[in-house]
């Protein structure tokens, strides 16, 4: 899982995360998430950590299948 590292005042964050980039950015006070620099338009959270930990989900979640 990515570790996110905010600044409280910080409304943007992204790192790459098994070869794929995120990103999360506060609008409005709604965090957004953007995956390989697509905004993921149908969902948004209430904390950069809820957001992060989605996106890490996302990325993880094919490798979590074929392990299966």
């Amino acid at each position: 899982m990515p570790t996110l590292k905010l600044v409280s005042d910080q409304d943007f964050w992204s790192q790459m995360y098994r070869g794929r980039h995120i990103a999360v950015f506060n609008h409005r006070g709604r965090w957004q998430a953007y995956l390989d620099h697509a905004h993921q338009s149908r969902v948004e959270f209430a904390t950069a950590e809820h957001a992060v930990r989605w996106l890490a989900l996302r990325v993880d979640g094919p490798n979590l299948q074929r392990a299966a």
